[in-house]
């Protein structure tokens, strides 16, 4: 399956939209890794553990929204959007959003 930010298919004929399609990833943060990303906070740099967290949810969001357009027929998804957002203490949600299509 082709995913691509873009509104249209290169050198593709887009012969059916299928609609919108999402994939939602909810991710939970603990105690360690909180209390070591403060520590990165305070002295500065990277925080490694959130952001493999963040990557996480981003490939399970994105294979969840794959999954509906395939349940629909589509063979890709164009025009994604990926949107990460804080919920209430240590979650974490990644969305995952694009248009279902065909193309040949």
């Amino acid at each position: 399956m082709i995913t691509t930010t873009t509104p249209v298919l290169q050198g593709k004929d887009i012969v059916t939209y299928h609609g919108i399609v999402s994939g939602e990833a909810i991710m939970g943060a603990n105690v360690v890794r909180d209390f070591l990303a403060g520590i990165t906070d305070i002295i500065g740099g990277r925080s490694g553990a959130y952001e493999s967290k963040l990557a996480e949810g981003r490939e399970i969001a994105i294979k969840e929204m794959e999954a509906r357009a395939r349940a629909l027929g589509a063979n890709a998804v164009i025009g994604v959007d990926l949107d990460f957002e804080t919920l209430r203490d240590g979650m974490m949600m990644c969305v995952a959003t694009g248009t279902a299509v065909t193309y040949k």
